[in-house]
């Protein structure tokens, strides 16, 4: 449960609701390519877990300035009172053995001779800087951090009456340790500093007279905190079967092939990580200068349909279907969210103003995952294995179209005033990245608050962490000693 003083800003409050989306423009347009530009590359829409928030919201490329609401979202004399929102980082460098990996592939292209550099995305390729260092080591950047700003505006916009200046004091937030998690929600108040302060300039958090964003990985980061997922899956070589055999499988050894060939390099001085890891820097160098390196021209649509597999293929059986641990270790998780709407729900029964109308919560694709998969999203008929590539063309689970940077699922409470009977009077909503998300055993966009508790009772009811996540006691006998 989350706790203790929110945020009390100094300055006074400026009529914000008419200059919001002319702060919004100013911020995003300094960042984000526009329409036409070759950034916008034809290999985004297949990035995974590294893919832009504006290629999952192609409006945003266009037009960032105005938020866009979804038809769906209920209006008229049902009024949202709370917000419960998971929100992954922005957009980060890559981690140092990422780093570690390009290195290696561009040590392999500066070993040839200048005779043997040819022409085209070989020879760009050599000429290309590596200015990608250690210390990076997956930080959020400053394109991340706009990430941030920028959503936190279009929620304000979305939600004025959760987001008002007289709910700020009321904000809740908790954040995972990692420092990209921490900067994000950092970022997310200076938005909300801007939204409140238009043409003031964010100060610190410690100058908003704001308690930073409280730090719980067992809540956030619920995955290493539970020693039946670590042991069975994380530190099991085998839990990744089908990932390891798609690497060496035929869509794989087609593309090995083909760069080997690009790079005019030996075929067996590469293998399926560090292909990966160059169609990776293709999507980093985009997504954080906003430039289309020759990474990308190394690889086509086809290409990128089969190393867009290969990442999903890792976080199906990593993160979600692929092992019932995975998703029932976010337990805990979806209990507390359900804390809060509950709490929400019983002091509107009082007559009483809800304590905490603005929830957020800061994680990371490995914390979303998990939870959707727990909620019955995106779940496809057949599971992903290493050996039906074709037949899961179509298939629901796409990680990039789920939880791209800044990917975001929000709860919304809505309590509405002339409800014919008492059970319609607390209504939710769900929204994944702004749009609202039909209920996975329904596909309805709504739903009764006490009819969703009632879909999901065995998680809130009987999912307790403590025992999805031991280890079953061994008793060793003297014998087997």
């Amino acid at each position: 449960m989350l706790s203790g003083p929110g945020c009390h800003l100094r300055a006074s409050v400026a009529p914000a609701a008419v200059l919001a989306a002319a702060l919004l423009s100013s911020f995003a347009r300094c960042s984000l390519p526009a329409r036409g530009d070759p950034a916008a590359s034809v290999l985004s829409p297949y990035f995974g877990t590294k893919t832009r928030y504006e290629d999952v919201n192609p409006w945003l490329l266009v037009d960032p300035a105005a938020p866009r609401r979804d038809p769906e979202l209920l209006a008229g004399t049902c009024t949202p009172v709370q917000l419960v929102a998971l929100i992954r980082h922005g957009t980060r460098y890559p981690t140092t053995k990422q780093i570690r990996k390009l290195r290696q592939l561009q040590g392999l292209l500066q070993t040839r001779g200048p005779g043997d550099r040819g022409s085209g995305v070989a020879a760009a390729l050599v000429e290309w800087p590596l200015w990608y260092d250690d210390w990076m080591d997956g930080q959020l950047v400053e394109k991340g951090r706009q990430d941030m700003r920028q959503l936190a505006l279009r929620l304000a916009a979305l939600f004025p009456d959760l987001f008002s200046r007289e709910n700020y004091g009321r904000l809740r937030l908790v954040t995972s340790s990692k420092h990209r998690c921490v900067d994000s929600s950092t970022a997310f108040l200076q938005g909300l500093w801007q939204h409140y302060h238009p043409g003031l300039p964010p100060p610190d958090v410690s100058d908003m007279e704001c308690d930073p964003p409280r730090i719980n990985d067992k809540l956030m980061r619920f995955f290493d905190h539970c020693e039946k997922f670590l042991t069975d899956v994380e530190r099991n070589e085998s839990a990744l079967y089908h990932v390891e055999a798609f690497k060496t499988g035929p869509e794989m050894q087609k593309i090995l092939n083909k760069v080997a060939t690009t790079l005019q390099v030996p075929v067996n001085s590469l293998n399926a990580d560090l292909v990966q890891v160059a169609f990776f820097t293709c999507s980093f160098d985009l997504a954080i200068k906003g430039v289309h390196s020759p990474w990308c021209g190394v690889f086509d649509v086809d290409d990128a349909k089969v190393l867009e597999y290969l990442n999903d293929l890792k976080q199906y059986w990593k993160r979600s279907y692929g092992y019932t641990i995975n998703s029932r270790s976010s337990c805990t998780l979806f209990q507390d969210i359900f804390l809060h709407l509950d709490k929400a729900v019983e002091q509107k029964q009082r007559s009483q103003p809800v304590s905490s109308p603005v929830v957020l919560q800061f994680g990371h694709a490995e914390t979303l995952l998990p939870l959707l998969s727990l909620m019955g999203y995106f779940k496809d008929k057949e599971p992903l294995t290493a050996y039906n590539f074709k037949e899961q063309v179509h298939r629901k689970f796409r990680s990039g179209r789920i939880v791209p940077y800044a990917s975001n699922l929000i709860f919304v409470l809505y309590h509405c005033e002339n409800a014919k009977t008492p059970q319609e009077e607390f209504q939710v909503q769900v929204l994944l990245n702004e749009k609202v998300l039909p209920l996975a055993h329904s596909q309805e966009t709504v739903a009764l608050y006490e009819d969703l508790k009632n879909h999901y009772k065995d998680i809130l009811q009987s999912c307790q962490t403590s025992k999805e996540c031991n280890l079953p006691k061994v008793n060793i006998t003297s014998d087997e000693l």
